[in-house]
Order: structure tokens, then sequence, then C-alpha cells
């Protein structure tokens, strides 16, 4: 992604570091996540050291998905704890940590020293099928489930998955289906330190 970034943005400058470590160089104006701090624990730690790399008047913008609780994620690990695959697949890929609550991040940030602005929306993309729901998050969800496994233990855990998609998501009057997708945005401006 550096890479690519870089030939895209060849005037801008990219480091490769560890975003729970990271030390900028000056003070940051705006530090933007989007859908990347889902994926890592400790943000009770992580962001206000994020808000000590911003500029007094800096934002730190972050969008996550917030949807363990859908069927389409529920689902991923309700298949992987079954006896077939729950072998196979760690326990630790299959038990994503939740996000904190909204009153958590609000309160965590302003005790950091931010103006917090903070909302959840859901969306609702029209999918042809269940197995364009599987289609959008193999490049997503999926991924750390399919990790581990050999191409044909991948399409037989991607065939169990399909399965338990259909009854979670019937087709709508007109043949679609609804994947509701919840998002959590935060958007925190450091008014001192």
């Amino acid at each position: 992604m550096l890479e690519q970034a870089r030939e895209r943005l060849p005037g801008c400058h990219f480091q490769h570091a560890d975003i729970r470590t990271w030390q900028a160089e000056q003070p940051q104006q705006l530090i933007y996540a989007n859908a990347s701090l889902q994926w890592l624990t400790g943000h009770d730690t992580l962001l206000p050291h994020l808000v000590e790399q911003l500029a007094a008047g800096g934002a730190l913008a972050i969008q996550m998905p917030d949807n363990l609780d859908e069927p389409s994620h529920r689902l991923m690990r309700e298949v992987a704890a079954t006896s077939r695959w729950q072998p196979l697949i760690s326990a630790q890929i299959a038990d994503r940590k939740r996000l904190l609550s909204t009153n958590q991040y609000y309160d965590l940030l302003s005790e950091a020293g931010c103006q917090v602005d903070i909302w959840r929306t859901t969306y609702y993309h029209p999918m042809a099928d269940a197995q364009a729901i599987i289609s959008w998050l193999s490049a997503t969800g999926l991924r750390p489930f399919l990790a581990a496994l050999d191409d044909n233990q991948q399409a037989d855990f991607l065939r169990d998955y399909h399965q338990a998609l259909l009854s979670a998501y019937p087709a709508r009057s007109d043949g679609q289906v609804l994947l509701a997708f919840p998002r959590l945005f935060i958007v925190a401006v450091k008014t001192r330190g």
C-alpha cells in the first residue's frame, strides 16, 4: 500500500511504522484512520497516544466498522467454532475484540483534551445474494478466518458460511438481500495540551 501511495502521491511523505508506538516528527494537524483501528486492541491507550501526536487544534478523525454483532460477522464466528473448523481456525482470530462503547470513546478522548463528535451510522448495501456478501467480505472480515486454511479448506469453509448466510439474509421483494453495515465515526479536535 505504501508503494502504491508513493506512486500516486509523489509529493507526500509516507512512513512505515506501528501506529501504537509511532511518534510524529512534528505535531500533526490531522490523523485520519479509515477502517483500520478496529483490528487493533488497546484503544484506551492507543487513542490518547494519537492525540499526543496532534498540534493544538489538530483533529483525530476515525471511521471503524462496528459490525461484529451483525449476522454477516456473527456467522463467521459461529461457523469457525464448529467442530469441523475450530481445530484449524484460531480462537483469537474468531474472537476479534469489540469496540469500546460510544460513551467510553467520548470520555477517553475528552479526558485526553479533545472536543469530541461521535456518531454511528448503519449503511444498508443491496447485494445480489449471499454470495455477493461473501465477495464483499473476502477482502476484509473473512481474511483472518481464511488465512490458516488451504485452498480446498477455504472453499469448504465458504460453502458452510454461505449456507449460514442464506437464512440470515432472505431475498427482498426485488430479489436482492440487504447487508446492514454499522460504522462508528469519531472526530476529536485537540483543544488543550
